[in-house]
């Protein structure tokens, strides 16, 4: 009986090796801040981190500051738990070992906080200008090259793997809202931004990838930032009487998804034998904002950040969180905003719960891979 029991428990240990799901063994990830799990912290000195670096960053999961723009876990995290992976490491804080041909055995993560989807060079001729980095998508997408050449059997190792393709465009919309660039032009800046992460989707199958997981953008009429900084710019009908959102922005996000989606069915019909996956993060998101009792939310706070008090979005362009030595809000859990730009990780959750197990990719992640379901261990209660 002894014998049995020994041989029963190194079969489950044998098996937790692998992805408990049975569905991928790794995770590739591209993005910008709503993925990065540490790669700005790792590029910046260290006399000069970025806000992620600092407290109060990290305190609700990790209890320290890791780089990840939220208090805790972002929905990268979520997917690699759900998908029974560890957290997906950034590429630079392997990167020497992976240059030897280690590391990285269960996921690379080359998104990079402030990161956009067009080069430095293109917005600057439109008067757009990223002062955070000078990463684009094109700048990850040549690291993953340099990455895939130390690995001997690539194609099978992207077969594996889940390539998670964003969330990125966004600060490309970002950069031209702060910076007052929104006229004409904005159409058609959109239109590129899609082509672009279509091409770079292209690259990725010819090297091997046969999964991609491709969000597109979150409503930014939504987030404390643009309330604040638009509010004296807004009349009543400037925003949407169910959410109190701006309308005007929210538009813009919709747009960009419309055009997504469109290039998206462009590369399934090119690449019938690719599964490629849009992952509604607009909707996912949009369902907290018109029900925010129903996600743990306050309706009075779900439009405000959590960090800073003083203002109606609780937004201090001055003194950004993570700078600043202020204290985080009172009544943590009722917020879905972290810093005004950013979710906490209760909202990153409710996201990836949207995704993972309801209804907003497509195709349904559900049927592609059976997951686990939520609150199974206890992670995803709140």
């Amino acid at each position: 009986m002894a014998v049995v029991y020994a041989i029963t428990i190194l079969i489950l240990v044998a098996a937790s090796s692998k992805s408990a799901s049975g569905c991928f063994d790794s995770i590739i990830s591209f993005g910008d801040s709503l993925a990065d799990t540490g790669n700005l912290l790792l590029l910046s000195p260290s006399s000069n981190p970025p806000p992620s670096g600092c407290p109060p960053y990290g305190q609700t999961f990790f209890h320290r500051p890791t780089g990840r723009f939220s208090d805790g876990r972002l929905i990268i995290d979520f997917i690699a738990e759900s998908l029974g992976l560890p957290f997906v490491e950034p590429y630079f804080a392997g990167k020497p070992a992976a240059e030897k041909g280690g590391r990285f055995s269960k996921g690379v993560n080359f998104a990079v906080a402030g990161a956009t989807a067009l080069g430095n060079g293109f917005l600057n001729k439109r008067g757009i200008h990223n002062r955070f980095t000078n990463v684009s998508l094109e700048t990850q997408l040549h690291w993953f090259k340099q990455f895939v050449a130390t690995i001997p059997d690539v194609r099978n190792y992207l077969k594996s793997s889940l390539v998670l393709m964003g969330e990125i465009g966004g600060n490309d919309y970002n950069y031209a809202i702060m910076q007052r660039r929104t006229g004409e032009g904005v159409p058609s800046l959109i239109l590129t931004v899609v082509n672009n992460i279509g091409f770079t989707i292209e690259e990725l199958i010819k090297l091997g990838a046969t999964t991609i997981l491709v969000p597109g953008d979150l409503p930014l009429g939504c987030l404390p930032i643009y309330l604040k900084m638009f509010k004296s710019y807004s009349t009543d009908k400037d925003y949407d009487p169910k959410t109190g959102c701006l309308k005007w922005l929210n538009k813009l996000s919709r747009f960009h998804n419309k055009l997504l989606q469109k290039e998206l069915g462009r590369l399934r019909e090119l690449h019938p034998h690719i599964t490629i996956i849009y992952a509604n993060y607009y909707n996912a998101a949009m369902h907290f904002y018109l029900s925010p009792h129903q996600f743990g939310f306050t309706k009075g706070s779900v439009l405000r950040a959590c960090y800073e008090r003083g203002s109606p979005s609780n937004f201090n362009t001055s003194k950004p969180c993570g700078i600043s030595p202020e204290v985080c809000c009172d009544n943590l859990s009722s917020f879905a905003s972290w810093d005004g730009i950013h979710y906490r990780e209760a909202a990153c959750k409710w996201i990836a719960q949207g995704l993972l197990q309801g209804p907003y990719t497509n195709p349904r992640i559900s049927t592609i891979c059976p997951l686990f379901p939520w609150g199974v261990d206890g992670y995803y209660e709140y």
